[in-house]
């Protein structure tokens, strides 16, 4: 398949996954130089080729349509994690819903309930709130003391990245599903993954996460 053809796809996939109603939401692939990216206002669901902006890794349009307002997110998310080759930025139901609370611990909004979420993302910090497409998003991204393949964004959604469009997509997912747990569990007695198991889990599958301890 294409680059073309991924994002195409990763589109598809996240709508039928319902996490990205109407036109909200982006997807972005690295090839070489050039990222591709889902244009303004087009439907994840229903994207053509005629749907994608091309852009430089400075954020300057080479080709296609007005790119979306996220090019900061995207390109700082690139940036900071130069082995991923692709970005996944949703409105979800149950990523919201997490980054309008207070955050599990410093260094991760989503406590270690499942090992699948561990396995796929590790760590979920929450970045703190601004305007959607504002440039200081990048900032944000950048100045994270927290290594992160995917955070959550305050009262706004997530954003993940991964080596490609079909794996970021499906960390997207998981993450979908380890906020919903949270919000499920939020104000029980929550049983968690024992730290030693959570740092044998994400040293196995190559996923970050810090050794600090919350009891909430």
């Amino acid at each position: 398949m294409s680059a073309v053809d991924d994002l195409i796809a990763a589109g598809r996939t996240l709508v039928e996954a319902g996490l990205s109603p109407g036109t909200s939401g982006n997807v972005s692939v690295r090839e070489g130089d050039h990222v591709l990216m889902s244009g303004t206002g087009t439907r994840l669901g229903a994207l053509t080729p005629e749907d994608i902006s091309v852009l430089t890794l400075a954020g300057d349009l080479v080709n296609g349509i007005r790119p979306s307002k996220e090019v900061p997110l995207h390109l700082a998310m690139y940036a900071r994690n130069p082995q991923h080759s692709a970005v996944v930025h949703v409105h979800s139901p149950s990523t919201v819903a997490v980054s309008c609370l207070e955050p599990w611990a410093a260094h991760t909004a989503v406590p270690p309930l499942t090992p699948y979420s561990l396995m796929r993302v590790g760590q979920v910090p929450l970045l703190d709130f601004v305007p959607p497409g504002d440039p200081a998003m990048g900032d944000l991204i950048t100045d994270c003391p927290f290594p992160f393949h995917g955070a959550l964004l305050a009262n706004h959604g997530a954003v993940v990245s991964g080596p490609d469009a079909a794996s970021t997509v499906d960390s997207t997912v998981e993450l979908e599903e380890a906020c919903r747990i949270t919000l499920l569990t939020d104000g029980h007695r929550r049983r968690l993954i024992a730290p030693e198991r959570v740092a044998e889990i994400t040293a196995h599958w190559g996923t970050p996460w810090t050794a600090t301890v919350s009891v909430s």
